[in-house]
């Protein structure tokens, strides 16, 4: 007996240590594809598990910081789901690319779908411009099952401290790289390639008229001498007669 109850609370005690990993890991997330560098833009997916047994996922609602505003985010279609952009007007406008923007987007929710049981679904979204002086973006996520629940991953994770029991999704931005820094200089470039490109075909041209030309020329001229010995022949001929 006394081993049946030993068994019993290991047994337990492994189911629990199990089901805590569970809730920890299986979070929603998020994840750049390739990389989100300062200053840039960048994919983002948005990995939503379902962790019940007896209901399936059928809402997500992200927000997006308000203090690192996103002019763009378009989010990519995805079979079953309709994607809702909620966009709020900003005290002081921001410019981007020359231009002025006076609204960002503040949260991004997906309906109509499923995520059922023991299953994932990814979320895409295409973002810019991202901030240029901050390390990572704090995204605060609520998960809507069919049976009413509602999970809110909305706890900032602090660094040297327990990961929380419903922690937000967290984006690490890494440092700007060198295709940031030249963008403005790339379009001079190409412009300047293609230039020497339109040169280079230009003079191909003018050789290859000028070689066309000669040969007409060369053609023309054997022609005539060719008729000029025929019509002597002739006269020779006759005046032999």
């Amino acid at each position: 007996m006394k081993t049946s109850r030993v068994s019993f609370a290991a047994a337990l005690a492994a189911g629990s240590v199990l089901l805590l990993s569970g809730t920890a890991f299986a979070h929603v997330s998020v994840q750049p594809v390739g990389e989100a560098a300062k200053g840039g833009y960048a994919t983002l997916n948005f990995k939503v598990p379902n962790e019940r047994d007896n209901a399936a996922t059928t809402q997500l609602e992200v927000n997006f910081p308000v203090d690192q505003p996103l002019t763009s985010v378009m989010p990519q279609d995805i079979p079953g789901w309709t994607s809702t952009v909620e966009k709020t007007k900003l005290d002081k406008p921001l410019t981007v690319h020359g231009k002025q923007v006076n609204e960002v987007v503040t949260k991004v929710t997906w309906t109509g779908g499923k995520i059922e049981t023991g299953k994932f679904q990814q979320f895409p979204v295409s973002v810019g411009k991202l901030p240029e002086n901050a390390d990572q973006m704090v995204f605060k996520a609520i998960q809507t099952y069919d049976n009413g629940e509602v999970v809110r991953w909305i706890e900032e994770p602090k660094e040297g401290a327990a990961e929380p029991q419903t922690p937000a999704p967290v984006l690490k931005l890494t440092a700007a790289g060198a295709d940031h820094h030249d963008a403005a200089k790339k379009p001079a470039d190409e412009a300047k390639n293609s230039d020497s490109a339109h040169k280079d075909s230009h003079d191909e041209a003018a050789a290859k008229s000028g070689s066309d030309t000669t040969a007409r020329a060369l053609g023309v001229a054997g022609i005539v001498i060719g008729l000029g010995g025929v019509a002597f022949g002739v006269a020779s001929r006759r005046r032999t007669s």
